[in-house]
């Protein structure tokens, strides 16, 4: 097993969205479930948390006064000094179902937004790209999105649906991060142990992949083929973010584990880092 080390003893339902700022040199992430965010400051060591007034599940920076967080609702604007919250763009308004999921920004500051049904309903998500104020949806009929990342050189951008398993390329306009064809396969994951969840691009373009129930951070090339993989030390891995020095923080949850399973799995919920040696890329600031 990976060696690896724990951010904190705080166990998240269902930890997501990780985030990491490297001018304020915090690492952000989210419980869904419990409708909290929390930050580590790796300067200080000092962990804190806020609460939300509904599910969220992702960020981004836009500059240092305010970021902007992707709720069930929507996009909104928090003021980092105030703790404000202002709305920003709505998603799915009317939708009570659904809620936010998978995220993360394109090179060119556009930000990639996952929904889904509450309770993973079949085909109730989607995927929309949003940018200078203006929501475009991407991606129908989707149950759980998952694994939106960019290559380096923001030409490819990957997603998945992890019920359907497969891990999809598709070419993508550099300036806007808007898809200049149609998605393709490169991964089928079907059939194998766990699910495709949250992913990450390295400096080199290769795509490190948190496979939710198979205890595994895996590392596909840009082909879709396996180069290697670290198993991890909790059985629900979800979601990838670099945090310098080559080395990733990873979030877990414990969600739908019964007292056995969780009672066998003590590190559930808890937010890791693994030191994977590879070139790191930081969340681009989002464009709104």
């Amino acid at each position: 097993m990976t060696d690896v080390s724990f951010v904190s003893a705080t166990r998240c339902h269902l930890g997501e969205g990780p985030l990491y700022c490297d001018r304020r040199d915090t690492l952000y992430w989210f419980d869904i479930l419990e409708q909290r965010r929390y930050a580590y400051d790796f300067k200080s060591g000092i962990e804190t948390f806020i609460n939300l007034p509904e599910m969220a599940s992702a960020m981004a920076v836009l500059n240092e006064r305010y970021d902007v967080i992707f709720t069930e609702s929507g996009l909104w604007l928090h003021e980092v000094g105030t703790g404000c919250w202002s709305p920003l763009c709505n998603i799915e308004p009317d939708d009570h179902e659904t809620r936010s999921n998978d995220a993360r920004v394109h090179p060119s500051g556009a930000m990639w937004l996952g929904t889904m049904g509450k309770h993973a309903q079949t085909g109730a998500g989607a995927i929309y790209h949003f940018r200078d104020g203006a929501l475009t949806k991407l991606f129908n009929d989707i149950t759980i999105p998952n694994s939106i990342c960019f290559s380096p050189d923001g030409r490819t951008g990957y997603f998945t649906d992890t019920k359907a398993g497969h891990l999809n390329a598709v070419a993508l306009d550099t300036e806007t991060g808007m898809p200049d064809g149609e998605p393709r396969s490169i991964h089928d994951h079907s059939g194998f142990r766990g699910g495709l969840d949250g992913s990450v691009c390295d400096g080199r373009g290769d795509i490190w992949n948190a496979q939710w129930g198979a205890s595994i951070l895996q590392c596909y090339g840009p082909d879709g083929d396996v180069k290697s993989k670290f198993e991890l030390p909790v059985t629900q891995p979800s979601c990838p973010a670099f945090v310098g020095g080559g080395k990733v923080a990873i979030t877990s949850a414990y969600e739908g584990l019964d007292d056995i399973e969780r009672a066998s799995d003590p590190n559930a919920g808890r937010t890791m880092i693994v030191d994977l040696g590879v070139p790191e890329r930081f969340e681009p600031r989002v464009v709104v």
